[in-house]
């Protein structure tokens, strides 16, 4: 019998930050401890390192054997695939990434994000050949792929058909810098909520992560939330029994970010 809801994964950018010494991270905590201490208050990691330097496959077994079952990493895919004029010219670096050792996360491996140039515009055919090189599998698991594009030229139905029809999910980013896509393309939500603010203790008022939270349970019953912006309303996705959701706290004020997080995951518990 299929699950009635997704399941849904609120988590962080990375574990590596100096100012979350004493205020995420318990004082005195060693630094190699952090990645089992931050997984186990979060459900989920954006690795940014793998943006920028390949990784080995004993790095990423190391992480696998660091979490708890049932958490997940997504992993940034490298500059040298996305920051391209050409897109479709990235072949090489996909390939190169894909056979790093992501395998060795296992059940612990979420969805590679592939992110956009801000300069970036939306050129369909370029777009179209990129997407066609993304694998379907990396050492025999099955890869997830999320889209997060940065420019105002992919608010397009055009470009939602493009990436529906692939099954790749378009990242709906929460910032007052890019455009805010919240069309359904794949079986699987991805969200950076990128808008955060010192000034409030979990980043977010509670007004606004009691929104999210309702949008997250929405995603993952298989509902479309009507009051986000799409590219295509026109042209909504289908309602589906099931999405499995990620929500990451990225940017804004970084320094909340696990605060935000984990006050997101107490509001889904309720």
């Amino acid at each position: 019998m299929a699950k009635a809801e997704g399941a849904i994964r609120v988590g962080i950018g990375g574990w590596t930050y100096e100012p979350w010494r004493g205020t995420f991270f318990p004082e005195g905590l060693p630094h190699a401890r952090e990645l089992a201490h931050a997984s186990r208050q979060v459900t989920a990691i954006e690795v940014n390192g793998t943006f920028y330097r390949t990784q080995s496959p004993a790095t990423f077994a190391k992480w696998r054997q660091e979490v708890p079952d049932g958490f997940v990493f997504s992993l940034k895919a490298p500059r040298f695939a996305v920051n391209r004029k050409i897109l479709a010219e990235a072949g090489s670096s996909i390939g190169k990434f894909v056979d790093s050792g992501i395998a060795e996360l296992g059940d612990a491996l979420g969805p590679i994000l592939w992110q956009l140039a801000p300069t970036k515009r939306f050129e369909p055919d370029d777009l179209a050949a990129f997407l066609d090189l993304l694998p379907a599998k990396a050492g025999g698991l099955a890869l997830r792929h999320a889209l997060e594009v940065r420019h105002e030229s992919f608010r397009d139905p055009a470009f939602v058909a493009l990436v529906r029809e692939r099954g790749i999910a378009v990242v709906y980013a929460d910032s007052q810098e890019y455009p805010a896509i919240a069309d359904l393309t794949a079986d699987f939500v991805y969200a950076r909520l990128q808008d955060a603010a010192e000034d409030e203790p979990a980043g977010y008022a509670p007004a606004a992560l009691d929104a999210w939270a309702a949008h997250a349970r929405t995603w993952a019953a298989g509902g479309d939330p009507k009051d986000l912006a799409h590219a295509a309303p026109e042209s909504r996705a289908p309602s589906a029994r099931s999405r499995d959701v990620f929500v990451f706290m990225i940017n804004g004020a970084k320094v909340r970010a696990p605060q935000a997080a984990i006050a997101l995951l107490q509001r889904l518990a309720r």
